[in-house]
């Protein structure tokens, strides 16, 4: 195959032999894991004919797709979220796109659960206190926390990362809601017994709130200012969906002043710079973008996006095309 291949980050696995043995001879591989710079991704894409791209190669768009020429046929995205794309651009070139989307669920999932336990129990404090040597013995006042039993959990965007969340509240016995554009019957039936209501009922009457949506011109600051005001101020909002979900900046605001009691956040509205203020927010649980970041489910991945990439070079059935 002698179309050039451009691929944007070093990513798990030997990727550049995967291609190889598929006799593609044209690759030229980033060695930085970092965002391509855009002009070196403008330099780089003429003349190719497949690119594999990272959820921070932003935008992929009309100018890359210049670049590139009239020979671009795939772009195979490392991610299930696609909106580093202009797909509406794409599909009027005839180019087609391939991503992850059932890879990162169950690490996802794991991720969401952390950052619950650890805002719940307030485990960056506790964390903070056995490192500095402050730490001088147990107390019956020490860091108390959220239990976590019994408790109501509000799922919004009930897909398959959101349902595995679900899924493993079973074991807390937490009463579910979710919010989701359609119903879900499976997910009102034993052993779920969820009831779907609408955005603004769930967040007034959960205590735990995670959000699984992708980022679209919709869900854009879905949760702002507004909506936050609807929480208890004994409720923690979780977020592994895409950073801009949430206003950070009302994010910081809420906690601030004490009507929210706190938040787990692996995503952030300008990655990865955060709010000034939302590091030294002591009841914020913080990771860098880690939800699928496990040695085997990157590597799925890594395989995957290849298998994109090489079908969609082939004209062949994509295992994962965006539509």
């Amino acid at each position: 195959m002698d179309n050039r291949i451009v691929i944007t980050r070093p990513l798990p696995g030997d990727v550049v032999s995967m291609l190889q043995q598929a006799d593609c001879t044209n690759i030229w591989c980033s060695n930085v894991d970092e965002p391509l710079p855009r002009a070196t991704l403008l330099k780089e894409v003429p003349g190719a004919g497949g690119l594999i791209t990272y959820p921070g190669d932003r935008p992929i768009d009309a100018e890359v797709f210049d670049a590139a020429g009239e020979q671009l046929k795939v772009v195979a995205n490392y991610a299930v979220g696609i909106d580093n794309i202009d797909l509406e651009e794409a599909k009027r070139r005839g180019i087609r796109v391939g991503n992850t989307p059932i890879h990162v669920t169950e690490p996802t999932a794991d991720i969401a659960w952390l950052l619950l336990l650890g805002a719940a129990r307030r485990a960056y404090e506790g964390q903070c206190l056995v490192r500095s040597g402050g730490w001088t013995g147990v107390g019956p006042n020490m860091l108390l926390g959220q239990r976590i039993i019994g408790k109501t959990l509000f799922i919004v965007g009930a897909g398959r990362i959101g349902q595995a969340v679900m899924k493993r509240s079973l074991g807390w016995d937490m009463p579910l809601l979710y919010h989701n554009r359609s119903a879900k019957p499976e997910l009102e039936a034993a052993p779920y017994n969820a009831q779907r209501v609408s955005l603004e009922e769930g967040l007034a009457r959960a205590d735990f709130v995670s959000l699984h949506t992708p980022l679209t011109p919709e869900t854009h600051h879905l949760i702002n200012a507004e909506r936050l005001a609807l929480m208890k101020p004994t409720s923690i909002l979780i977020n592994t969906a895409r950073g801009p979900v949430v206003d950070e900046a009302a994010l910081v605001e809420a906690l601030k002043a004490g009507r929210l009691a706190g938040a787990g956040l692996d995503v952030y509205e300008e990655e990865p710079k955060l709010h000034p203020e939302l590091a030294d927010l002591k009841q914020v649980y913080l990771l860098p973008h880690v939800g699928s970041a496990t040695l085997e489910d990157r590597q799925w991945m890594m395989q995957t996006t290849v298998e994109n990439l090489l079908a969609g070079l082939q004209d062949k059935p994509m295992p994962y095309e965006v539509t």
